[in-house]
């Protein structure tokens, strides 16, 4: 088969479709009752970091949702990859597979679960100016949200951080949890650097621990760099020498100010970076 150039492919029912289909139906869970989850995984320059985590974590956070994957993390995964050959070799692709329930009362009908997996072309974000502020939005408990799943209900609390934010200027936002205590921003891992050390919210459950972030822990310990997960406040992040930020839309990327405050791109996000770019291509 030749080479197909879409801006983006949906695998449905057991075939690409090209486009933005229509999906969800008016009475299905999902639509109405929030029963449906998600991950999100890159393809770019020739690569597909730790896609098979991502696909892995879609089926973990279906299940966690009451739903039942009908593919396995291995299935989605020879999916996926079918669908980046469909696309020139190094676009930038945002990869999605989406999980929702059609059938069910409150509780969804784990036999009603529908997939579909997304390839979008989306170029990765460059690092540039980024500017955050506090949030009065927090992130949830695990006793009043599904935090242990990728789930699209989460994100409307997100949104709205990220929307507040952007409505006073800022970029971003960062988010508390409930005690407290500094979470993450509104979609991707939060880091500070402080004394030459790399400092991240320890999990507690109130956020997820992403992927991204679980590899750049490993890639700082193997470079002799000190990674403490440990609670702190937004007041430590007011005085960090570095902020940056680690997720899967955009890998790594820096923060340049907090509030009122300028930070810098440092050594600690500038080591990040690389040390991500070089693991990524060194699993090609």
């Amino acid at each position: 088969m030749s080479a197909i150039v879409p801006d983006a492919l949906h695998f449905i029912d057991g075939s690409w479709v090209k486009g933005d289909p229509f999906i969800l139906r008016a009475f299905d869970h999902a639509t109405w009752l929030m029963g449906g989850v998600f991950d999100g995984a890159r393809a770019f320059e020739g690569v597909t970091p730790d896609l098979e985590l991502h696909c892995q974590r879609a089926v973990r956070s279906a299940r966690n949702m009451g739903l039942a994957s009908p593919l396995s993390a291995g299935e989605i995964q020879e999916i996926v990859l079918d669908g980046v050959a469909k696309f020139p070799r190094g676009t930038a692709l945002y990869i999605r597979p989406f999980l929702w329930s059609t059938a069910g009362w409150m509780q969804p009908d784990p036999a009603s679960t529908r997939i579909a997996i997304s390839l979008t072309a989306t170029p990765m974000p460059e690092p540039k100016p980024f500017r955050v502020m506090l949030s009065r939005f927090r992130r949830p408990s695990p006793e009043t949200a599904p935090t242990d799943a990728k789930a699209v209900c989460l994100y409307a609390q997100a949104g709205r951080a990220a929307g507040e934010a952007v409505s006073k200027g800022f970029d971003d936002a960062v988010m508390l949890d409930p005690l407290g205590n500094v979470a993450e921003f509104s979609a991707a891992n939060l880091w500070i650097a402080k004394d030459g050390a790399a400092i991240t919210p320890a999990p507690n459950g109130t956020f997820l621990n992403g992927i991204t972030r679980q590899r750049l822990i490993k890639l700082f310990t193997a470079a002799g760099v000190p990674v403490y997960e440990r609670s702190f406040g937004f007041q430590d992040v007011l005085e960090a020498d570095e902020v940056f930020s680690s997720g899967n839309f955009g890998k790594v990327l820096p923060v340049t100010g907090v509030e009122d405050r300028e930070k810098p791109l440092g050594a600690i996000y500038s080591l990040a970076r690389r040390l991500y770019w070089d693991f990524a291509h060194s699993r090609n």
